[in-house]
């Protein structure tokens, strides 16, 4: 399946690419970026987490939440990296609840390549929002997705929200 995209990205998207090594785990070179940079996508920063808008999304406001740890098993996780993800789970549904009122979520996660995993040595978990009609003729017949928000201004809009709901 193919993603529309504005051409004004592909320029965003080739710094993003160059910024990072592709022989190194891309998770692990984010650890140390802050959400306050717009030249990145993270969102939020916990303790043993971070989350992040997807690059790739399959719907605006898909984010990730992501363990700084490195580990490609769920079962690896310990107490409390497992509960920081499920908190920062429930924090990212709020902050999107907030921004973009959907209408549902898909939640979860893609253990090993055969599960769909992308990245599938830093386990990460995934908040999908969802509406009424956002699958429709595109994705089907096309084989193209359409994201109608830019992610700068979805991440302008994630980071007051987080603000909002941390005080």
């Amino acid at each position: 399946m193919e993603k529309l995209w504005s051409p004004w990205r592909s320029k965003y998207i080739e710094s993003f690419k160059s910024d990072l090594d592709s022989s190194k785990c891309i998770f692990c070179q984010m650890t140390n970026l802050d959400p306050e940079d717009s030249e990145n996508l993270l969102v939020y920063r916990g303790k043993y987490t971070f989350t992040l808008l997807n690059l790739y999304p399959y719907n605006n406001g898909h984010l990730m939440v992501v363990p700084y740890r490195h580990t490609k098993e769920f079962t690896s996780l310990s107490k409390e990296e497992y509960s920081e993800s499920m908190e920062s789970l429930q924090l990212a549904q709020k902050a999107l609840e907030k921004v973009l009122s959907p209408h549902g979520f898909n939640i979860g996660a893609n253990i090993g390549r055969v599960a769909g995993a992308g990245i599938e040595e830093h386990i990460h978990f995934h908040i999908v929002p969802r509406w009424n009609g956002d699958s429709n003729f595109m994705p089907i017949i096309g084989e193209a997705k359409v994201i109608s928000q830019g992610l700068n201004e979805t991440k302008a809009k994630l980071l007051k929200a987080y603000s909002d709901l941390i005080k």
